[in-house]
């Protein structure tokens, strides 16, 4: 099933951890280039983030989607103290297939991304068909596009 995963990151070696975020994904197909975005809500002393999408071939569920998530976040220190707060590593569950979830700790597809600048754009270029016509436009947020993210 194809799936999308957003990573960010705004701490410390903010490259590093989306390298090391990505390749922990065993099931990965492609990735976006990297984008460079201002913080969105939260302390307002926090640096910029960089964020790509990964774009999955899984059979994983999105409930083992999220767990895995939560894994590769801690395996990168990632400390969840202030909500929308600096990170060493974000990474989001986004779409998975056409599968819609509503639990209290995982909405599918993600609740804000259709808002959200810094991951319409990157899944834009992996996934054009999935991002409604205009609607990257419309979304909240600058994005500089850096280039893409060596992984070796």
């Amino acid at each position: 099933m194809r799936a999308f995963l957003g990573l960010g990151s705004n701490l410390a070696d903010r490259v590093g951890y989306l390298r090391m975020g990505v390749a922990a994904l065993e099931d990965l197909v492609a990735v976006s280039p990297v984008y460079e975005t201002a913080p969105v809500g939260g302390p307002d002393d926090q640096g910029p983030y960089l964020n790509v999408v990964a774009e999955l071939d899984t059979r994983s569920s999105p409930r083992e989607l999220l767990a895995r998530c939560a894994r590769i976040e801690k395996a990168a220190g990632r400390v969840r103290s202030v909500r929308f707060g600096p990170r060493t590593l974000d990474v989001d569950v986004l779409l998975v297939g056409d599968l819609r979830v509503q639990d209290e700790d995982l909405v599918v597809p993600h609740p804000r991304m259709w808002e959200r600048r810094f991951v319409l754009a990157p899944l834009h270029d992996l996934a054009p068909e999935l991002v409604p016509e205009g609607l990257l436009a419309r979304a909240g947020g600058e994005v500089t596009r850096l280039g893409t993210l060596e992984l070796s």
